[in-house]
């Protein structure tokens, strides 16, 4: 679901701070294009632990609804819920796992890529019909 929230931006000495009034959320970034990612991430982010707790993610206001004070620049921010949670469930995880110092002398000398066939186990072992899950 894509939607679009105002946030407010204000420079600080070393930061530019990010409001994100509708979600009550703050953030920074060390400059405007980091603290735009930041709101980004940080909108999503918010957005996927609420629904996966079961709650409803506020809806946007309107950009009109926020005047501006001295120094803050009152913007807006779009986010694609669906998207975000995508990346999150596809990024890759680091596990640190054991084995007998000769099974990995062998498999190292064999050029077995370990991640991979970790993988392949594991949806082996969960029975399921692809690395998703589903």
């Amino acid at each position: 679901m894509k939607v679009v929230y105002p946030v407010i931006l204000q420079k600080g000495d070393q930061h530019i701070l990010v409001r994100v009034p509708d979600l009550d959320l703050v953030t920074q970034g060390k400059d405007w294009v980091d603290a735009l990612a930041m709101a980004r991430d940080v909108i999503c982010l918010t957005a996927v632990e609420l629904q996966d707790d079961g709650q409803s993610v506020p809806s946007p206001s309107s950009i009109e609804n926020f005047a501006s004070e001295r120094q803050e620049i009152v913007t807006l921010v779009d986010v694609d819920f669906d998207e975000y949670r995508a990346w999150l469930e596809n990024r890759s995880i680091r596990k640190n796992c054991t084995l007998p110092s000769w099974l990995n002398a062998r498999a190292e000398k064999a050029n077995i890529n370990f991640s991979q066939v970790l993988q392949e186990a594991l949806v082996d072992r969960l029975g399921l019909s692809d690395r998703r899950g589903v």
